[in-house]
Formats: C-alpha cells, sequence, structure tokens
C-alpha cells in the first residue's frame, strides 16, 4: 500500500494541496476581471447620464429661447404688413390741400397719430434719418446729392421711413446721402493750379522772354 501512494506521487499527481491553492488564485482573478467589468460599466453608464443631462439641459434653454423670441417679436410679421398703410397715410398728407377738404386731412391725421400711437404699444418705432449722419444697419443709400451745407455722408433727404421693432431692423430707411459739390471742388483744384504755375519760376522766365519779345 505504501509503495502505491508513492508511485502515483511519482506518476506526476497534482497534491489536493496545490488544487485547492490554484482555485483559490483563480477565484481571487476571476473577482479582479469582474469587478473591473462593473467599475467600466458604471462609469459608461454615468458618462451617458451626463451626456443626456447636458443635452437635455441645451434642450430647455433652447426652447425656452424661442418661446421668449415668440413673444417678443410674435406680431413682427403683422406689424411689418401695416407698414404700407402708414406710408399711404403719409402721402396723402403730403399731397393734400388746405384749401380743398380741409375735414378729410384732419380725419387722416388723427387716424395716422393715432395708428402710431397704437403700434408704439407694441415695439414700433420710428428710424430718425433727415439730418442724421449715414448708419448703413438702418439707412438704405438710395442716391447722393450735393449739398453745400451738409458734411459729406449725412442724411439729405427721407425718402421712405424706415422703422424698428424693438432693438431689431424691421424696414431700413431709403435715403439721399450728402456728398460736397463737385463744382466747388474743381474751382477748388483751378485755383491750386494757377497758384502753383504763378510760383513756377521757369513759367515766370517764359513770361518776361515772352513779354520782351512783343516789345521788341
Amino acid at each position: 500500500m505504501r509503495s502505491s501512494k508513492h508511485d502515483n506521487t511519482a506518476a506526476g499527481d497534482i497534491p489536493e494541496d496545490n488544487v485547492e491553492a490554484e482555485e483559490t488564485v483563480s477565484d481571487q482573478d476571476t473577482a479582479v476581471d469582474s469587478g473591473a467589468v462593473e467599475e467600466k460599466i458604471i462609469k459608461d453608464l454615468n458618462d451617458k447620464y451626463l451626456r443626456l443631462y447636458a443635452e437635455f439641459d441645451n434642450y430647455r434653454k433652447r426652447i425656452a429661447r424661442e418661446k421668449e423670441e415668440l413673444i417678443r417679436y410674435g406680431n413682427e410679421s403683422l406689424l411689418y404688413e401695416l407698414l404700407p398703410v402708414i406710408d399711404n397715410l403719409e402721402l396723402a398728407l403730403k399731397h393734400s390741400s388746405d384749401e380743398a377738404g380741409a375735414g378729410i386731412v384732419r380725419g387722416v391725421e388723427i387716424t395716422l397719430k393715432e395708428l402710431r400711437r397704437t403700434l408704439e404699444k407694441f415695439g414700433l418705432s420710428r428710424i430718425e434719418a433727415e439730418g442724421k449722419e449715414f448708419d448703413p444697419s438702418v439707412h438704405h443709400a438710395m442716391t447722393q446729392v450735393e449739398r453745400e451745407d451738409m458734411d459729406e455722408k449725412m442724411v439729405a433727404e427721407e425718402m421712405r421711413a424706415g422703422y424698428l421693432y424693438r432693438d431689431k431692423v424691421l424696414r431700413p430707411s431709403l435715403v439721399a446721402v450728402s456728398v460736397k459739390p463737385k463744382k466747388m471742388e474743381e474751382e477748388n483744384d483751378d485755383s491750386r493750379v494757377d497758384k502753383n504755375d504763378a510760383e513756377d519760376p521757369e513759367n515766370q522766365f517764359n513770361e518776361e522772354i515772352e513779354e520782351e519779345d512783343s516789345n521788341g
């Protein structure tokens, strides 16, 4: 019996103590791997949650901003469509005569005044133009006008009124922009040329020779 047991061990059988030790190490490795996997899953889920939360928060802010703009500028289309009505009433008053139809003229004035007052309550305001410095953000230049009494790039004439809807340009003003008169510039250029010629010694010498020849 003793020799048989010795032969089995010599034949390569692993002792039971070693087998149990290897199984314990294997279980520990499995536990470590399982813990790492669970930690990675938790981290991925947390990252996914944070991304979804950020996207939802951005969506909520965008909806709130759009809602605010809708409330603030909800009447933009209506006000824009009413601008030609104001234009026509202003033209009617501009070309009206005080002698004929004074009552009608007065009625148009009252109507226009009331219409402006009502639209101002909803954020409509007229852009200042004539006599102001030209501003391309609110003025649209249609032509240039020579003006001696104004500096360059000033609004010399308002052809059609422009309007703001709150802080937004609803329609730019159509204007004529002032420039310096060309005639005055040409006269100044000619005077400068004559002055330079008079001061040129060569011109003076040629004039003296011509004068001597004529006297001789």
